[in-house]
């Protein structure tokens, strides 16, 4: 799988290790920036990813920051994105298989690494359970096509 990780500041030592972890699993990386751990601002990491994601250049991303929350607004703003914050495994798992997420974000600050590389595995696992849930993702890409330019 082909995986876009991003993040600001906040997220800068988290994105490393999560791409190493990709990599040792035997993904294939994009490394989406930031590149050191200066003061930056999210939105300038997770658009760019999120179209990353959305063009299907990538087939899933990976943003962090502080809280998780700010990086995942940014990435939703993308057309093709749905993006949810990893704070719970069960919650994790239930993005992919309801949701039908593409990207996951996670809080630096307000997660530990083990469970972050925990979480992100089920984000990478676990399907797509399609029917009903089908139907809820159609209505909000009917609304996207209906209302965003791209």
């Amino acid at each position: 799988m082909k995986i876009i990780v991003a993040s600001d500041h906040g997220g800068f030592e988290f994105k490393q290790a999560i791409i190493a972890h990709l990599e040792k699993a035997g993904h294939q990386t994009i490394d989406g920036g930031t590149h050191d751990n200066g003061s930056c601002h999210y939105p300038s990491y997770a658009i760019p990813a999120g179209e990353t994601v959305a063009s299907g250049a990538a087939d899933r991303g990976v943003v962090i920051c502080n809280t998780g929350i700010g990086i995942s607004i940014a990435a939703n703003k993308v057309k093709g994105v749905r993006c949810g914050v990893g704070y719970a495994d069960r919650v994790t798992e239930l993005m992919r298989r309801d949701n039908d997420a593409n990207m996951i974000a996670f809080g630096a600050h307000f997660m530990a690494l083990e469970d972050v590389l925990r979480r992100l595995d089920i984000f990478l696992n676990t399907p797509f359970d399609g029917g009903r849930h089908a139907t809820r993702v159609d209505i909000i890409k009917q609304y996207e096509d209906e209302r965003f330019r791209k």
